[in-house]
């Protein structure tokens, strides 16, 4: 059979085949795929439904969830993998996850970026049987061969400049679990372009969700090779309450590896934060200290609100880069890195909730593709930390990049002219009141006006949430068939009990959870009978469906309320946002 060969770039090289599973959008692993299964969970996603395993998977990279290596890892050692990754560009994340199975484990999963031109020629071959060989991809066609994107035989990349100190480290001088991280994070700096490494001086780890075994077996290794972190770490949200999981009946079979998880990244150094909101600890970092942090909202909110710098970092990579201090000296961490080319001007609707901004940054997160954006129009609206915080999330949750600005309100963009480093943006885009109608109806996945549960705390809730919230349920008490349920970490909840939030909560019938976080919740903290649940992140509203199994109400913070106190949502879009016709759900 004629075959079109395709050249490109072997980010992870081996070969693979089966037939092409091919779309034209980004697919988080985390929260995208099951790593029990391999099929498509993203309810979102045009694959929904499909199983990646033994197919050869084409999109044009990852977005979302820095935890996407760790489920990639889970996929390859469980053997529910696909066959090879065929990419647009180059991703950071699904590439380390393939090569921490082939350096830790001996596993290989080959990973080709072929660029965008040759990618939008694989529409129409879904199906077909391909196959990919180091540096190419082969599949049925009567044309001549192509190259696209780095040819197999383009001159090599420069050589990284190591340090003494870094040598030291790749010769094993530091022990085994420093040299292995050291040769993970050259084997990324060398994908990412990078000429050299650059100090970091903190790092919070994304890696400490359990996924599966592959997560608890990697971090195992790593503490049998007598690793220890170098610089002061914190812990992301950890997928069980630590203190509390088996009052709140969760399964051993999860608790105890969940649990486990996070005592082995203690034992190499880390302190006990579980928090998916390291920007709430007292260790938040300054403006302009480099810094290796995980969990997409996470690296967003550095970026962006404290102008901090760290690249959107995978898990695994994230404590490599704590074991031996350094990270690549490339993208955001530059000036150069941070500049926007996505000029977005925002349409302000009158009057504006509470829920405008995390249905705002899942809008923009769409359509900004591999492009840092900096939004005008907002100069006025004076936004808290918290509405930034929801925004950032919701963005992480759809976009690939690591940071946005704000004109007028973000540090680094006092004006557009300071966001864009002086040039040109190389695209304009316009969001008005009828592209965020269009994201209220994608979150607003329930058909039905009864909720079940109320998920509130994704990202860990702030004092200052837990305030607001506190002040909508003082002297009520929620519906008997309608949870409400809070996650935030435990600094965040000692100084809540102090201001006496915590009892208000209570006495509303709330309960209170920290260490874990909504992504990785599921029965019985969801209620098994529950059919929807509503929430106020953009980040959950988008999630959930495929974590949870539930459908979703979207709103503000007083309509979740409401819906708690009631059991029912009116479903209809907030006034800000309605159109007239609009319709409810009965």
């Amino acid at each position: 059979m004629p075959t079109t060969r395709i050249c490109g770039r072997g980010l992870v090289t081996g070969s693979g085949q089966g037939p092409l599973l091919h779309a034209d959008v980004g697919l988080s692993f985390w929260g995208g795929v099951d790593p029990l299964s391999g099929k498509v969970i993203d309810r979102h996603h045009p694959l929904s439904g499909q199983s990646v395993s033994g197919r050869v998977l084409a999109i044009p990279g990852g977005r979302g969830s820095c935890t996407g290596s760790s489920v990639l890892l889970e996929l390859i050692l469980g053997n529910r993998a696909p066959a090879a990754l065929v990419l647009a560009e180059a991703d950071p994340i699904l590439s380390l996850g393939a090569l921490v199975a082939r350096q830790v484990f001996g596993r290989t999963l080959p990973v080709l970026c072929i660029g965008p031109a040759a990618f939008a020629r694989l529409a129409g071959h879904d199906g077909q049987p391909v196959r990919v060989d180091d540096h190419a991809l082969q599949l049925p066609a009567g044309r001549p061969d192509e190259s696209a994107g780095q040819p197999a035989d383009a001159p090599p990349a420069p050589r990284l400049r190591l340090s003494a100190r870094d040598q030291a480290l790749l010769a094993g001088e530091q022990g085994r679990a420093a040299q292995v991280a050291m040769q993970l994070v050259l084997a990324m700096a060398e994908l990412l372009g990078a000429e050299e490494l650059l100090d970091v001086s903190q790092a919070h780890i994304d890696g400490c969700i359990y996924t599966g075994p592959a997560s608890l077996r990697f971090a195992r290794q790593l503490l049998d090779w007598g690793a220890r972190v170098c610089v002061p770490t914190t812990l992301n949200a950890i997928s069980v309450d630590q203190r509390q999981w088996r009052a709140l009946g969760i399964d051993p079979a999860l608790g105890e590896p969940a649990s486990a998880l996070g005592d082995v990244y203690m034992a190499m150094g880390a302190s006990m934060s579980f928090t998916c909101a390291p920007y709430l600890l007292d260790s938040a970092p300054a403006a302009g200290e480099q810094i290796v942090w995980a969990e997409s909202n996470a690296v967003v909110y550095a970026n962006s609100v404290l102008a901090a710098r760290t690249l959107k970092y995978p898990d695994f990579l994230d404590i490599c880069i704590a074991l031996c201090g350094r990270a690549p000296r490339i993208g955001s961490h530059l000036d150069e890195g941070r500049h926007a080319s996505l000029l977005i001007e925002v349409e302000m609707p009158p009057q504006p909730d509470d829920s405008f901004w995390p249905l705002l940054g899942y809008h923009v997160g769409l359509i900004t593709g591999s492009n840092i954006p900096v939004l005008t129009g907002l100069e006025r609206c004076a936004p808290s930390n918290d509405d930034l915080k929801a925004f950032g999330a919701a963005f992480a949750t759809t976009s690939a990049v690591p940071m946005f600005h704000i004109a007028g309100v973000t540090p680094e963009a006092p004006d557009v002219a300071s966001a864009l480093g002086g040039n040109a943006p190389e695209r304009r885009l316009r969001v008005g009141a009828d592209d965020l109608r269009d994201s209220w109806e994608a979150l607003n996945s329930a058909n039905s006006a009864d909720v079940g549960l109320v998920a509130l705390g994704n990202p860990h809730a702030s004092l200052g949430e837990l305030a607001r919230l506190a002040a909508l349920c003082a002297g009520r008490r929620r519906h008997l068939d309608t949870a409400l349920v809070v996650t935030c970490g435990r600094a965040v909840h000692e100084q809540a009990a102090r201001a006496g939030h915590v009892a208000t909560l209570e006495q509303f019938g709330a309960t209170l959870i920290t260490d874990t976080c909504w992504c990785m919740l599921g029965e019985p903290v969801v209620p098994p009978n529950t059919r929807n649940l509503m929430t106020n992140s953009g980040k959950y509203a988008h999630y959930a469906p495929g974590l949870a199994g539930r459908q979703v109400h979207f709103g503000n913070l007083a309509a979740c309320v409401e819906a708690a106190c009631s059991g029912r949502h009116p479903g209809t879009p907030p006034a800000w946002l309605a159109q007239p016709q609009a319709q409810g759900i009965h």
